[in-house]
């Protein structure tokens, strides 16, 4: 088998089991309602704060709900929350980057000036300016993080356009009056698409990171909300009594964010990002 053919039988292990994995995420995201035994929503006083048993998987929360019903439920908005809002920054910062990149100048420049005067600022916390800004929402902070992540996918596709617009079949192309639509699209993007999706695989991790995080203070899903952040915020009056309150939600958002940057690390490796020199 050929090199360049990228088969699941002949990419390395690690990334192998990391599209396993995301594949068991995927799976619990569209199909989680079916394993289900309780509704997430559903409180029952006369249950609240049981321990591990047959009828509660992982026991109940303070207000006698199914604490497994939940973690499943809030797989769909944690996970599917920073799957979306990774598609959204790389639908803004990728044609940002490529004009910016293959037209340079002084469109060029004044892009390069937006981009440097929001990098002033902490991710984390230009997010929560902007998130506090909007408003408690779940949709908000899906806002505020794009607002943040865009440069990512911004920078990386205008440097590597750059370096693209070295190599003698770009040249060749202007050379010919290829217009530069037909030139981005069939000599620059097919270049580009491994390394975005590399990147992408890893920033959700990283988004999933910071979603949880402003809904732990508050600015994200509300306590009412099974995501699994609200649910961190929502068990730390009981860690002392019940840790398992805050133990499960957590281990899913560590487990979670380990599968993606597992992914996203076999996917590097698989299209020699590492070795073309590239950064995040």
């Amino acid at each position: 088998m050929k090199k360049g053919n990228a088969t699941l039988f002949n990419l390395p292990i690690t990334t192998k089991l990391g599209i396993t994995l995301v594949s068991f995420l995927l799976i619990l995201i569209f199909f989680g309602e079916w394993i289900m035994p309780y509704d997430p929503f559903q409180i029952d006083m006369n249950n609240r704060l049981e321990s591990m048993s047959h009828q509660h998987w992982l026991g109940t929360d303070q207000l006698g709900r199914d604490i497994f019903s939940r973690i499943v439920y809030g797989a769909k908005l944690t996970i599917g929350l920073g799957v979306i809002t990774i598609i959204l920054s790389v639908i803004v910062g990728v044609p940002i980057g490529l004009i910016s990149g293959f037209s340079g100048g002084k469109i060029d420049a004044v892009f390069m000036r937006i981009i440097d005067a929001i990098l002033t600022f902490p991710d984390f916390i230009l997010a929560i300016a902007i998130a506090g800004l909007l408003g408690p929402s779940l949709t908000n902070i899906v806002i505020a993080i794009v607002l943040v992540r865009w440069i990512v996918y911004a920078r990386l596709v205008r440097s590597q356009v750059l370096e693209l617009k070295q190599q003698e079949y770009i040249l060749a192309s202007k050379i010919s009056y290829s217009s530069k639509w037909r030139t981005i699209r069939m000599h620059i993007l097919p270049h580009l698409i491994p390394t975005i999706i590399a990147i992408g695989a890893v920033d959700v991790g990283k988004v999933i990171l910071l979603i949880s995080s402003l809904s732990y203070i508050g600015l994200g899903a509300q306590p009412h909300i099974p995501e699994w952040g609200a649910m961190l915020n929502d068990g730390r009056g009981y860690f002392q009594v019940v840790p398992a309150l805050m133990m499960y939600p957590g281990l899913a958002i560590m487990l979670t964010v380990l599968i993606f940057h597992l992914l996203g690390d076999g996917l590097k490796n698989r299209f020699d990002i590492r070795k073309r020199g590239l950064r995040k």
